[in-house]
């Protein structure tokens, strides 16, 4: 691979979600974000106010409190951003960095670490294996860091609350039910190695086809089709 060099306007910062959700979906929309920093606007208010309850209900708790499927361990930090050193691909060191915000840190009886990831799902179904990806990044970041001192990441999982049913009345102790479900992921190293080659590859190359089904683009495409006739 040929040595990278980033012009004003791109990205060099990886978000951990980039690599699951946005490489599943439209690689031009990737690319577009990370070369030009073009991106359509995401807002999901509700989504952010059931997350940082979930997160902040779980401060300081034991894994046995939050779920006995879970590795014994407990509550060390919340809500930390980590910054990864610069990724290699095929021997050459680029100037692309991992850098999130994971949602729980679990310290382990051992001295390893676990990292807790909060989900709110309408059924609490598995999806490991798809935020597999996402939460080897943020071990890679933990374990490779760019500036404090490196931990070891030995455990990670989803965290998911369900609503079950409305429980009381508006007249009192009105709220909602919910299940708790652990579901725990394979630590993979060579998983995140090889979705970071590919990725940085991606965005540091030619300009990608647009996804047959990709929304945003069939959208521009055609506000540009309609705007260019007038």
């Amino acid at each position: 691979m040929e040595p990278i060099t980033l012009t004003k306007d791109a990205r060099a910062f990886i978000s951990p979600s980039d690599l699951t959700f946005g490489w599943d979906n439209c690689h031009r929309c990737l690319w577009l974000y990370y070369n030009h920093q073009v991106k359509a606007p995401l807002f999901m208010p509700l989504v952010g106010d059931l997350a940082e309850m979930q997160e902040l209900s779980c401060i300081g708790k034991t894994s046995a409190e939050l779920n006995t499927d879970m590795p014994e361990g407990k509550v060390f930090k919340h809500a930390g951003w980590v910054v990864s050193k610069p990724i290699e691909v095929d021997g050459v060191v680029t100037p692309y960095a991992i850098r999130g915000k994971y949602d729980l840190l679990m310290e382990h009886p051992d001295g390893t670490f676990g990292i807790v990831d909060c989900k709110f799902q309408s059924n609490p179904t598995d999806k490991s294996k798809f935020y597999g990806v996402q939460l080897e990044a943020y071990a890679f970041a933990l374990e490779n860091p760019a500036k404090d001192a490196p931990i070891k990441v030995s455990t990670a999982g989803l965290l998911v609350w369900s609503p079950v049913k409305v429980r009381g009345n508006c007249s009192g102790n009105f709220g909602l039910e919910l299940s708790c479900n652990w579901f725990p992921t394979e630590r993979s190293p060579e998983l995140i190695t090889s979705r970071l080659s590919d990725f940085v590859k991606m965005i540091s190359g030619a300009v990608p086809e647009a996804k047959a089904n990709c929304d945003q683009c069939k959208y521009i495409d055609k506000r540009v089709e309609i705007l260019s006739g007038i």
